[in-house]
């Protein structure tokens, strides 16, 4: 890494996304909790996942643009406090109004926490791809650890696990408090200069809308599998008890070796090429995994499709290239997340009014979409490097 990056805010950006991954990942569990404790629909179950996902997508647009403002120390403290707020709050209630806004605060934390971290570190090196893969590794890692952290914890008491996570999210939050991101704009490195207006040129580059609608399949995908999961799992008798929530270290272990390979085991020549290779895998092994049964085939199924959509957000997210700051982040990753709004919604009121069986097909239609959009950018982009060669060799 070149001595003109900030050293202090790449290490910030990697280690918060690490704690982002436990708070994030531990949703799908504790709704899980929740809903055996109180009792509730799958309808209200769905709304809580896509209600963390609506703070998710606020947040992230708000991220973008709000430090222009009151600067990004004081947006992201303000933002990232969620995590703490919300799982405090649902431990200790079980009022529906109350666990909505608990939901909503804890998606706000996330959605900052994302923003902040991918400018972080993707503007502190001379290799975005590399550093993106590494630092949603950092964060498949925290998911990874997050089963083995509220099961722990579970033993002791019904709210430990949501007040272990809290913790977790109040450590987040002093880290960004130490690291000395500046008063005004969004944040640009060390050269940077702090008051900088925000360029918001990208919002006229179709790649830039491409990538976010192939960024808002891969959501719903993902978010879908992260808060239905557990829950489907346990309905169809596939995993039982407390043993159904280690499917999330499965999910999550996969998806860590996938990135910690694309960032070090091996060097992507054709991002979109790549890209198109992981869509088709994830598409054929979603729709295997929904059809098992018993448990073995269904975790090795998991395992696979984890694999397969591990590089899909940090390969996009790297292709924005030189149009990355808070705002294009922001903008990019809020309608993303609408994503995961809508496919987990839709999976709670089809099962509802069919079965959970039925409602998790549903998460078929987003991962063909990360592999048509992957196909069209590989299309774009070899057309335009003929177009290129034409041009040279003219």
């Amino acid at each position: 890494m070149e001595s003109s990056y900030n050293r202090l805010h790449y290490r910030t950006g990697m280690i918060c996304f690490f704690l982002s991954g436990i708070g994030a990942i531990s949703s799908g569990i504790v709704v899980s909790l929740l809903r055996d404790r109180y009792g509730f629909s799958y309808g209200f179950t769905g709304t809580l996942v896509s209600v963390m996902s609506i703070g998710n997508m606020i947040s992230l647009l708000i991220a973008g643009v709000l430090p222009d403002l009151i600067g990004e120390k004081a947006t992201t403290l303000i933002l990232c406090s969620g995590y703490a707020i919300g799982y405090t709050l649902m431990a200790f209630t079980g009022n529906p109004a109350l666990l909505l806004f608990a939901f909503l605060t804890a998606g706000i934390a996330k959605g900052c926490a994302a923003n902040k971290c991918t400018v972080l570190a993707g503007n502190n090196t001379d290799d975005k791809p590399r550093a993106m893969n590494l630092m949603n590794a950092w964060f498949a890692l925290g998911a990874l650890l997050c089963p083995f952290l509220i099961s722990f914890t579970g033993n002791f008491g019904f709210s430990l696990p949501m007040l272990s996570v809290g913790a977790v999210g109040l450590l987040l939050w002093f880290l960004f408090l130490r690291a000395a991101l500046p008063g005004k704009a969004s944040v640009t490195g060390a050269a940077g200069d702090a008051k900088a207006k925000t360029d918001y040129s990208f919002l006229k580059n179709p790649v830039f809308w491409i990538l976010t609608m192939l960024l808002f399949c891969e959501n719903g995908a993902e978010y879908t599998v992260n808060g239905w999961l557990v829950t489907y799992y346990k309905n169809e008798e596939i995993l039982t008890g407390t043993l159904a929530a280690y499917i999330v270290t499965v999910q999550w272990l996969f998806t860590l070796a996938g990135r910690l390979f694309l960032a070090y085991g091996i060097k992507v020549r054709n991002t979109f090429k790549a890209l198109s290779l992981m869509g088709a895998g994830l598409s054929v092994m979603y729709i295997i995994l929904i059809r098992m049964t018993s448990a073995v085939p269904a975790v090795i199924a998991l395992g696979l499709f984890s694999l397969g959509i591990a590089g899909v957000y940090p390969m996009a997210v790297a292709s924005v290239g030189r149009m990355m700051n808070s705002a294009s982040v922001g903008v990019m990753l809020s309608i993303a997340g609408i994503g995961g709004i809508l496919f987990p919604w839709f999976v709670g009121i089809i099962a509802d009014n069919t079965t959970l069986r039925t409602g998790m097909a549903v998460n078929i239609i987003p991962c063909v979409g990360i592999l048509s959009l992957s196909l069209l950018m590989l299309f774009l982009t070899g057309r335009q490097e003929k177009k290129n060669k034409g041009m040279a060799a003219g």
